[in-house]
């Protein structure tokens, strides 16, 4: 695909575009020879490109994208080069709004394009989230690795009676808990815990049983979590945090490992959990290999 074809795809691919956050090209699946190493998303007027490798095409795709932002809708580009250390991002045209928020199926969500790390949102769950937020009425949620609470955000709107987040990062949770108040939420019944969970299984245990868990790991934390060999750790324990009928939600972003590792794992540490399905992932973020992209795979309790 040469550059002028990628112009015609985000013009295709931005046509409807609106506030909503949305991936309009996404290079990470592989679909688009060439382009591996580029992910261009649209943020309300804010076109948001990040750059994972440095190529002899990048001096060209920056032109085009400058003059595809100046005859579009859009009023602000950022750049981000996760090939650099500390990924630097850079504000080629326009302004970067200070409270800048992702607006998800009416849901807001703090971005932070200009960190130099993640930006507090990961849009490829979004799926997972409409499944929380579809499913939590009346239930008592269980959101480990809750990273910026982002399901408990949706657990509490679509109607949980309570919400237990648990991250290692008080920052994380700082975020987490100004995500509830933007979304008009009454932290009342939800819970913000700075607490390794592999350590903190007594806590966990003491508001339990829960009726509906999510576990989203990193897939490899140094020092915190490695998928590997932690994951069956937490596993091992659901029976001591479920309620009879509750569902896991087991998220798995490791392109090594497939849906099978998580299967095998429920199989021989949790058999009173039985396999449903896998969330379909969103359409955006579609991928050549599709076992190599996140895995959202629901579990539930029969006995």
């Amino acid at each position: 695909m040469t550059v002028e074809q990628l112009r015609e795809l985000l013009e295709e691919n931005t046509k409807n575009a609106n506030e909503e956050f949305k991936r309009v090209f996404h290079g990470r699946g592989g679909l688009f020879e060439g382009w591996k190493h580029l992910t261009v998303d649209s943020i309300d007027t804010i076109l948001n490109v990040a750059l994972f490798m440095q190529d002899e095409k990048e001096e060209e795709l920056l032109g085009m994208l400058r003059d595809f932002v100046s005859t579009s809708r859009y009023t602000t580009l950022v750049v981000q080069r996760r090939y650099l250390k500390g990924a630097p991002s850079d504000v080629l045209i326009g302004e970067v709004p200070e409270n800048l928020f992702a607006l998800e199926n009416g849901m807001k969500f703090k971005l932070n394009l200009l960190s130099n790390q993640n930006s507090l949102y990961f849009p490829d769950m979004k799926n997972g989230r409409a499944f929380v937020r579809e499913n939590a009425r009346d239930k008592r949620v269980l959101n480990l690795f809750s990273y910026t609470c982002a399901f408990s955000v949706a657990a509490k709107l679509g109607g949980a009676i309570s919400v237990l987040n648990m991250d290692m990062s008080k920052g994380a949770l700082s975020v987490g808990r100004a995500n509830h108040h933007l979304n008009g939420i009454d932290t009342k019944g939800v819970s913000f815990l700075p607490h390794n969970i592999l350590k903190s299984f007594s806590r966990i245990r003491k508001d339990a049983p829960y009726d509906l868990i999510i576990i989203d790991p990193p897939t490899l934390q140094k020092g915190s979590f490695e998928a590997t060999k932690d994951y069956e750790k937490i596993i091992k324990r659901l029976h001591e945090m479920s309620s009879e009928g509750s569902m896991v939600l087991a998220c798995l972003n490791a392109p090594e490992l497939e849906s099978d590792f998580l299967i095998r794992l429920f199989g021989e540490l949790a058999p009173e959990f039985t396999f449903v399905k896998r969330l379909e992932n969103v359409q955006e973020f579609a991928s050549q290999e599709e076992e190599r992209s996140l895995k959202n795979l629901l579990f539930i309790r029969s006995k």
